[in-house]
């Protein structure tokens, strides 16, 4: 997740982030560079404790305090719409549940608070999408949970969210499987 590949699709998707931010999935802090000026604070939230010295170090060089919790995103224990936006990089694949973490995301939301997200997910081309259905079972294994077929822009709708941009496309010189990306914003309507 820190190839230069992947760094180029976070600040684009980042570039709104403002305000009290929620994110999902902190993972190494890899998001922290690319939050705009705008964001005031930042709570995290992601179930592992990766690499803390090199996280700790991070969080020292943010912009504005940073927050962490050790938890999984399917039960937030904070107030019903205290986030003005939360953000969601490369992560949505691995939650067990992603619509519970979704529904979550949009309690916490302020009303008309945004979700900004880019994620990998299930392709529109037939041949890709086949591939990826194979290859899902291994990449649960060796990717932590990893999924390659899910279907980014249903799971913000299914769990009350409404797609305000979404974009889609392939990143050049990955597998095809890999690099179907779902990068967008939806909204907290309450």
């Amino acid at each position: 997740m820190s190839s230069k590949v992947i760094a180029r699709q976070r600040q684009p998707a980042l570039k709104d982030a403002h305000g009290d931010v929620l994110e999902l999935g902190f993972g190494t802090g890899l998001n922290l560079p690319y939050f705009p000026a705008g964001v005031k604070r930042l709570t995290v939230v992601d179930p592992e404790d990766l690499m803390p010295k090199r996280v700790a170090q991070r969080i020292a060089a943010a912009r504005f305090p940073v927050q962490r919790a050790k938890l999984s995103a399917e039960h937030l224990p904070f107030d019903d719409n205290k986030f003005d936006c939360a953000v969601s990089t490369f992560t949505l694949c691995t939650i067990p549940d992603a619509t519970a973490a979704l529904r979550e995301v949009r309690r916490v939301l302020k009303p008309g608070g945004s979700l900004l997200f880019v994620e990998h997910g299930l392709s529109e081309e037939p041949s890709v999408a086949k591939w990826q259905r194979r290859l899902d079972p291994i990449q649960k294994v060796i990717g932590h949970g990893c999924h390659l077929t899910r279907r980014i822009d249903q799971l913000i709708s299914d769990a009350g969210l409404e797609i305000a941009q979404l974009d889609r496309y392939v990143i050049a010189g990955m597998p095809r499987t890999h690099s179907t990306m779902y990068r967008g914003a939806a909204l907290a309507r309450k």
